[in-house]
């Protein structure tokens, strides 16, 4: 990495997906081994969505286009373009995409996500 003070990030980790979402991790445990906070880049197709969780991180999701339902303790949210939300740690959250139109975000993770702390529930139970 050299003694430059920052770091420019030109090839992000592809997380491998079987649902047809495309995720690019640009910073985080993944790309840079890093713990302190995560940066990706998502692509949902229409009919996307994933089980609820409590993370043990707080996450920022912006849109860029499409539109995502986001279920926050029970309520429903709904994010358009240019439109932001804060999830808090161990909130119980699920998020989607169950319009016809693809989805375009990016989620910033704080601390970083981690399959060990997002606590996905199982969809069959």
């Amino acid at each position: 990495m050299g003694s430059k003070n920052y770091l420019k990030q030109d090839a992000p980790f592809r997380v491998p997906t079987d649902d047809g979402k495309l995720i690019e991790e640009h910073f985080g445990g993944a790309s840079l081994n890093g713990a302190a906070f995560s940066v990706a880049h998502m692509v949902a197709p229409p009919g996307w969505g994933e089980p609820a969780q409590k993370p043990d991180f707080d996450e920022i999701t912006m849109v860029v286009r499409g539109r995502k339902r986001i279920e926050v303790d029970g309520e429903a949210v709904e994010l358009g373009p240019n439109e932001s939300i804060l999830v808090r740690r161990g909130a119980r959250v699920r998020y989607c995409n169950p319009f016809a139109e693809e989805l375009e975000y990016w989620s910033v993770c704080i601390p970083a996500f981690s399959p060990e702390t997002v606590h996905r529930e199982d969809p069959a139970a």
